[in-house]
């Protein structure tokens, strides 16, 4: 399946795609253009969890540059997302102080997965091309274009994204 815009062309960029936030409100990816992005699932009973942190830091550091940490909270993995929208929010908010962008729970892999992640693991395949999530955490670096730059692991923490994130900006 490839994902294409309404004039029947092929996607080649985010900017087409619309998501929910957090609150339920519709956001069209295009409300980002010309913004470095980092595009995150999360979840808040998962051992990496602690990242939201380091994640608000990137925020924090980047967003007068023009940076966002965009946060996907799914529940795929071994039900480490439990909460409904709320109870996230609460999560985040009273734990980690976030302040980036949350959006809607979401499925990441299978048949219910948005299109804005079909798309971004079509463009950034995991190790040995493999197309699925593995875990939580999973992140994916976009650039000023709406392309998708690079994906990381569950295990490179938000600091390690450092380099690449300013040399985007």
């Amino acid at each position: 399946m490839l994902l294409r815009k309404a004039n029947n062309e092929i996607a080649e960029d985010i900017y087409q795609f619309v998501v929910e936030d957090i609150t339920g409100k519709t956001i069209p990816f295009s409300n980002y253009k010309n913004q470095v992005l980092l595009i995150v699932n999360t979840a808040s009973n998962c051992g990496f969890t602690p990242q939201y942190e380091g994640l608000e830091e990137l925020h924090k550091i980047y967003s007068n540059k023009g940076f966002s940490v965009l946060g996907f909270p799914c529940n795929q993995f071994a039900g480490q997302e439990p909460g409904n929208e709320e109870e996230i929010r609460e999560f985040c908010n009273t734990e980690y102080k976030t302040s980036f962008p949350l959006f809607k729970k979401i499925d990441v892999n299978g048949y219910n997965c948005i299109p804005l992640y079909y798309f971004m693991k079509s463009k950034a395949p995991g190790i040995l091309g493999t197309k699925g999530i593995k875990w939580n955490f999973t992140k994916f670096l976009i650039n000023r274009r709406g392309e998708v730059v690079k994906r990381f692991s569950p295990t490179d923490k938000p600091q390690k994204l450092l380099q690449q994130i300013e040399a985007l900006l």
